[in-house]
């Protein structure tokens, strides 16, 4: 039977819906701080919806649906696979600055590898890319370029096209070189996201080694079920979970749009960091506190924008209500604020 350690469990479900309630506070442009979670306030945490997180929204936004850019789905997929595996917005714009629209018929190893070498960083470490020179490049992004290279030289688009499900997806990404079982779900979920293909991405997921630890956090017996089963059953419950701590619709999912298997993976990474936190003694390992510190971006986040065929743009035009949070210095007399 699967048993849970109640206070963690709860943690998770709280975690999510705060984690919506910051990000709805900061569209409506309220002034910080957008929690009373010290923690929160504290250390750097990923949305509740992956499709939310900076680098995601940037990746639908100007990578898959660019206007200046070419719609033709092979041209997708490529740029889709070609920014996933640098991770880095810096990086696409260099792309962008260099081909204007870089697609499959100016795509260049060699010329790429010497045009991209300007001295600045090019890879994200989210999903800590390997730089190992299995293609015989010194500099890692030439093992990149030549990975989506021989990804492209073998048919890898096409087959992505004519691929039957979403599980076909990953199949076919995950056996590449550079390409672990991680990743190779991050990028299914990317290409996911356009109109190249049209899958259900909850038929399949894949936990990445922070879920695991969340999921070895939120469980005191899994009863011998794999970290996947764990994903889609939580999926399965969140709608009853919100409902019993009184979470509204309107935190509870974007703008009708639930939580889908990725992000309830993603949750129990998150989860696994803020227990770090909270609750050291849980998970029989050598707790770390969280590598990164919560920092406030300049200027207003700007309004989300999602695949549209989602539903759910028009809808995001109207954003759900939230109690603004209340400075704490506001209550102290003028002389020590």
């Amino acid at each position: 039977m699967i048993k849970s350690r109640p206070e963690v469990f709860d943690a998770y479900w709280e975690l999510a819906a705060e984690r919506q309630r910051i990000f709805y506070r900061r569209l409506h442009q309220m002034p910080s701080p957008w929690t009373e979670d010290e923690i929160l306030l504290k250390y750097r945490f990923c949305n509740a919806f992956r499709a939310s997180d900076r680098v995601s929204q940037y990746h639908i936004r100007r990578v898959v649906y660019g206007e200046h850019l070419s719609r033709e789905p092979e041209d997708v997929i490529f740029r889709c696979l070609l920014f996933r595996f640098f991770n880095s917005i810096s990086t696409w714009e260099l792309l962008e600055r260099l081909y204007g629209d870089p697609r499959l018929s100016n795509f260049d190893v060699g010329r790429w590898y010497k045009d991209m070498d300007v001295g600045q960083g090019l890879f994200n470490a989210a999903y800590m890319t390997c730089g190992v020179k299995v293609f015989g490049y010194d500099k890692k992004h030439g093992n990149y370029l030549a990975l989506v290279k021989s990804m492209v030289d073998d048919g890898l688009v096409e087959r992505i096209l004519g691929a039957a499900d979403f599980a076909a997806v990953y199949g076919l990404l995950h056996p590449y070189k550079l390409v672990g079982k991680f990743l190779a779900y991050q990028i299914a979920t990317d290409i996911n996201y356009s109109d190249a293909v049209d899958f259900d991405d909850n038929t399949f997921t894949m936990a990445g080694p922070g879920a695991v630890r969340g999921i070895n956090k939120v469980f005191a017996d899994t009863d011998g079920r794999s970290p996947e089963y764990l994903i889609q059953w939580m999926r399965a419950r969140q709608e009853e979970e919100f409902n019993k701590r009184g979470v509204p619709e309107g935190i509870a999912t974007l703008w009708g749009h639930r939580l889908q298997a990725i992000d309830i993976q993603n949750m129990f990474c998150e989860t696994d960091k803020y227990s770090r936190v909270r609750f050291p003694g849980v998970g029989g390992e050598k707790q770390k506190k969280p590598k990164q510190s919560f920092r406030v971006a300049p200027g207003p986040v700007p309004a989300p924008f999602y695949p549209p065929k989602w539903g759910i743009n028009e809808k995001s035009l109207t954003l759900p209500q939230v109690e603004a949070i209340k400075d704490p210095d506001e209550d102290l007399p003028w002389f020590m604020g």
